[in-house]
């Protein structure tokens, strides 16, 4: 069945522009949980721009669904992850300039890197993901380095869908979708999990929640704006009934 991990990034975000104590993710967490969420997805970025150290030890601690640690794959953000032991740590790429993330990881131009991340991460217990575009040659070297999950980049269909008038029916959305269910093929047959996630939202959720085989999506910045209006529990509850209608008609 299809599962959903909420991002509270933006709930910290919101924080860190008082630089004061609320709103609190982890009470985030908890309204997320209760509104219907498998798990709880953060960044913990170089810069600390809105998670920090203190929020994912919390979180580890306090939460009773999984925790997905998006990162880096630095040897100070490895270290933090098998300090702290996320349930999943998804490597992504980073950069100091960026608003969010911008596109997949490279996996396959930094394939020996990356296997001594996964191999790491492994020895912690920690199930190693990777956030990448919909690209064959990125999943192949996926499973060449070890991860156990692939989390193919929505962003492209997303923008299509925007741009095209919220058409799903546009041949340019249904393009980037079947790039995103060949991607979702190979990743299955490769023996990964094949997760989603980047830019969805309320209106373009449902194409990506009926391909074959998405285990789960992971939203944060939709779930969170909707929140500010109608509270996390019921902007959650809904993103979670949209998701499993689509699954449910396979």
């Amino acid at each position: 069945m299809i599962e959903l991990g909420v991002n509270i990034d933006h709930v910290a975000t919101l924080r860190q522009a008082r630089r004061t104590y609320e709103p609190d993710p982890v009470w985030a967490a908890v309204e997320a949980h209760l509104g219907g969420a498998d798990g709880i997805t953060v960044h913990l970025r170089e810069d600390r721009r809105h998670i920090q150290d203190h929020d994912v030890q919390r979180l580890g601690g306090m939460t009773h669904i999984k925790l997905n640690l998006e990162m880096a794959a630095t040897d100070e953000m490895v270290a933090i992850a098998c300090r702290l032991t996320p349930q999943m740590a998804m490597l992504v790429p980073e950069g100091r300039h960026e608003i969010t993330t911008e596109g997949g990881l490279d996996v396959a131009g930094q394939e020996a890197k990356l296997t001594r991340a996964v191999a790491k991460l492994a020895d912690a217990g920690i199930v190693s993901s990777v956030f990448i575009d919909a690209e064959l040659p990125q999943v192949e070297a996926a499973a060449r380095i070890g991860a156990k999950v692939c989390e193919i980049h929505t962003g492209p269909y997303a923008h299509a869908f925007h741009e095209r008038g919220r058409d799903a029916e546009s041949p340019a959305v249904q393009a980037e979708i079947e790039k995103i269910r060949a991607a979702g093929e190979a990743i299955r047959h490769l023996g990964m999990r094949f997760n989603a996630g980047h830019a969805l939202n309320y209106y373009n959720v449902q194409p990506v929640a009926a391909l074959p085989g998405v285990r789960e999506l992971h939203i944060g910045h939709a779930i969170v704006s909707r929140a500010v209006l109608v509270g996390m529990r019921a902007a959650v509850a809904e993103m979670k009934r949209l998701m499993r209608e689509a699954a449910g008609s396979r």
